[in-house]
């Protein structure tokens, strides 16, 4: 089986694109990012590819009559680049039919809450304002819901009372570093399939009694 051949749509900083990138030099996801494309000019993660000798593909969304006029120039950039998996990080375009039925259940996001909760924007500040105990992230298949599609893998962390949004930002970005990665190298592996809405993962760690509990029970 040759390398996956992943396509990465981003918007910003690029943090995440970073933890991929890394994992792909390191060796730890048997892929090759053939093309990034970016929809603002002024994002950083275009800099992080063009250092690292990524293909770039700048399309600013402005510049279309519609959504699907966009998703449609997507879509060619990344059939020309030869992708196989569609990866989302940091892209702050809801994607239509127009991507999902060109790479159906092949395109993945990354979302900052634990799914179902705190769909949409800013659920990292949704999740400190409601005093949740545990927060974490979620990667996904994408369909034409948002933030809904069979969850791959999620990773949890602790919030004390009082934390702001910035607090638990940082906290659940550090997460999705690890995370996301690890659920591109079950992909890469032929490891994952859909089942409906579950996501079954072969060769898996059998589940035994762990769990997280925040805040920590003090029993003295």
């Amino acid at each position: 089986m040759g390398l996956l051949s992943i396509g990465i749509l981003a918007s910003g900083s690029g943090t995440n694109f970073d933890s991929i990138a890394t994992a792909v030099a390191d060796g730890h996801l048997q892929a090759r990012i053939v093309v990034l494309v970016c929809n603002r000019g002024d994002a950083a993660v275009l800099a992080k590819a063009q250092a690292r000798g990524i293909p770039t593909c700048l399309l600013d969304h402005r510049s279309f009559a519609s959504r699907q006029a966009f998703d449609t120039a997507v879509v060619g950039a990344l059939e020309s680049a030869g992708v196989e998996l569609v990866v989302m990080a940091g892209f702050d375009r809801i994607v239509t039919g127009v991507i999902l039925g060109r790479f159906p259940q092949r395109v993945v996001n990354i979302h900052p809450a634990l799914l179902p909760a705190f769909r949409g924007t800013d659920a990292q500040g949704q999740a400190a304002a409601y005093g949740v105990t545990i927060a974490g992230a979620s990667v996904h298949f994408v369909d034409e819901d948002v933030d809904h599609g069979p969850i791959i893998l999620q990773g949890a962390v602790p919030v004390a009372p009082g934390e702001d949004a910035a607090t638990v930002r940082r906290r659940i970005l550090a997460v999705e570093h690890r995370i996301y990665p690890e659920a591109l190298r079950l992909i890469a592996e032929g490891r994952v399939q859909v089942e409906g809405r579950h996501v079954r993962v072969r060769g898996r760690k059998a589940i035994g009694d762990e769990c997280l509990i925040s805040p920590p029970i003090d029993r003295h």
